[in-house]
């Protein structure tokens, strides 16, 4: 069953509901109720994965190059010490030897921020970045 609706008035200046106009149709939203709910949806997910035991899903994803001595192999043993975080990973070959490597986690939100900065601020790592959701995982197995 559909979440209901309410109405709701906002005044913001012109030039603001301009530059939200061309963002929401470069986005491919189809009106600007749906925009506005993705965005409210976005800050609250942050603002939920603050609290200390909010269990998420989400990714992080690393950008990293393939020639930095022993980096992946200690990707691997980070990912591994949160094996009962870490979901699954997809890795891929970019050119010029660098890689992506995408991994789904699930968990509280502190522990998943934590495993993101750890994996994010290893030597080599390019860059990288946590998106999470309130929504997540079925258990795999029931007890």
């Amino acid at each position: 069953m559909a979440d209901p609706a309410e109405r709701v008035s906002v005044t913001i200046p012109r030039s603001v509901l301009a530059k939200f106009d061309s963002v929401l149709e470069q986005r491919g939203f189809s009106n600007r109720s749906q925009a506005i709910a993705e965005i409210l949806n976005r800050e609250i997910i942050d603002a939920s994965s603050e609290e200390v035991d909010q269990v998420m899903a989400g990714t992080i994803t690393i950008f990293y190059s393939t020639l930095r001595n022993n980096l992946q192999s200690t990707l691997s043993k980070i990912q591994r010490k949160h094996i009962a975080e870490v979901i699954s990973s997809l890795h891929v070959q970019l050119e010029n030897d660098h890689i992506m490597e995408v991994l789904v986690v699930q968990g509280p939100a502190w522990k998943l921020r934590d495993i993101a900065n750890e994996l994010i601020t290893c030597k080599g790592v390019k860059t990288g970045n946590l998106n999470l959701s309130s929504t997540i995982i079925p258990p795999l197995h029931q007890k």
